[in-house]
């Protein structure tokens, strides 16, 4: 393979995914409208992930607190990855799986807003995390590659976004689209009068 056809398959590899990312947009609208709601109504983003994911959720954070587009409203977000020492406390004390769920049963309130990141759905500390939120009574959101794993058969997930990739970097690259496009259509509804009324989200 030449190194210019070889460029071509890369491309190739990763135009399958976006699209059927885009064939989703049904469930990222219901998603991002649900967010606004809650961000309308006084609740905050609360995001994870493990490994490369925990620095996506880093990312995501920052995207809603710190907006890069000038004159756009910043929004409450935290990450649960940042404190190492409680992941690290909690990990050593009661296993990798709780370090999320630990976090959001004590900084957590039903008005907010769980977001879980995973390559390939089968994180167990994602899992464990959202089904805590969902007990809460947050709104859980998750974005997860491959076939969306154990996250897609998880009934405390209520919008799932599935990025069809074997591949994690491609994974990757398509959950920063992903939760990009979260941000963006968010704001899209704060800026329309009368969408986050009560008489319309009742």
């Amino acid at each position: 393979m030449t190194a210019p056809s070889a460029v071509a398959d890369l491309f190739d590899r990763r135009e399958q995914p976006v699209y059927d990312l885009a064939d989703q947009a049904a469930g990222v609208a219901a998603a991002c409208h649900q967010m606004a709601i809650r961000f309308h109504r006084g609740g905050k983003l609360i995001v994870f992930g493990a490994g490369g994911a925990s620095t996506d959720a880093q990312h995501v954070a920052v995207e809603f607190m710190h907006p890069v587009i000038v004159g756009k409203r910043a929004l409450p977000a935290i990450s649960l990855t940042t404190d190492v020492a409680t992941v690290t406390g909690v990990a050593a004390r009661s296993g990798m799986a709780a370090i999320f769920s630990h976090q959001l049963g004590y900084l957590a309130a039903p008005a907010d807003i769980a977001l879980g990141l995973s390559a390939d759905g089968n994180c167990a500390s994602v899992l464990s995390g959202l089904r805590t939120a969902h007990d809460l009574g947050l709104l859980t959101i998750a974005l997860a590659g491959g076939d969306g794993g154990a996250l897609a058969a998880c009934p405390a997930v209520d919008h799932l976004l599935i990025l069809r990739s074997a591949d994690p970097r491609i994974v990757k690259e398509l959950q920063v689209t992903a939760y990009h496009v979260l941000w963006e259509l968010v704001h899209v509804l704060f800026e329309q009068p009368g969408v986050l009324a009560p008489r319309v989200t009742g």
